[in-house]
């Protein structure tokens, strides 16, 4: 009775075993995406001057790291609002060009949304009769 209990558990374990060795290879990774990598390169920015704080004070450090991007596009509404002022840019026109200047990497270079627009298609002639 010992050994067929002791021959039931051994096919019991060697079929785990062949199940494990046979199981489906894990889903591929996708790659991470650029905002991803940014926020990455950032992280190990923070980290490397980080190395000589500990505990809260390193908490603190990290935060305030971290936190840079934010007052970066802060700063770059504010230029881009205050160009938009300057031009006194009004409704779809000023969200246009607030939308341009923001995506752009400097605020100046930003054009107004009316250089944006195609020129007007030509008028058909009129036929004749």
């Amino acid at each position: 009775m010992h050994k067929l209990i002791l021959a039931a558990a051994a096919s019991l374990l060697a079929a785990n075993l062949a199940m494990a060795q046979t199981a489906a290879p894990a889903a591929e990774k996708k790659a991470p995406s650029e905002k991803q990598l940014k926020q990455q390169e950032r992280m190990k920015a923070c980290n490397e001057q980080a190395a000589d704080k500990k505990g809260d004070q390193r908490k603190a450090f990290m935060s305030d790291c971290l936190k840079d991007k934010q007052s970066a596009q802060q700063d770059r509404m504010k230029a881009c609002n205050k160009d938009a002022g300057d031009k006194k840019l009004k409704g779809e026109e000023r969200k246009q060009f607030m939308s341009g200047c923001l995506k752009a990497d400097k605020p100046a270079e930003a054009k107004p949304a009316e250089a944006a627009k195609p020129a007007a298609a030509p008028a058909k002639p009129a036929e004749k009769k």
